[in-house]
């Protein structure tokens, strides 16, 4: 038998993703940084940078679908 979904973290979860993301950007961006990064490199890093901006969208609206759960007693 499955195990019921237990979503009472998913929030703090959330957030914590959001955070870990933020700071993989912006870490990322000291890196871009250096002016003797090939090309490739630097096109790779850009490429992963936007799409970490796609996911924290994409938490951000989560954590607000999550709070409205919590809200409704969904959760």
């Amino acid at each position: 038998m499955a195990k019921p979904d237990n979503r009472n973290n998913n929030v703090e979860r959330l957030e914590q993703m959001v955070n870990n993301t933020i700071e993989n950007l912006e870490e990322a961006h000291k890196t871009l940084q250096n002016e003797d990064m090939k090309k490739e490199e630097r096109e790779a890093i850009e490429a992963k940078n936007e799409r970490r901006e796609q996911s924290i969208d994409n938490f951000q609206a989560e954590i607000k679908d999550e709070m409205q759960a919590r809200e409704n007693g969904e959760v």
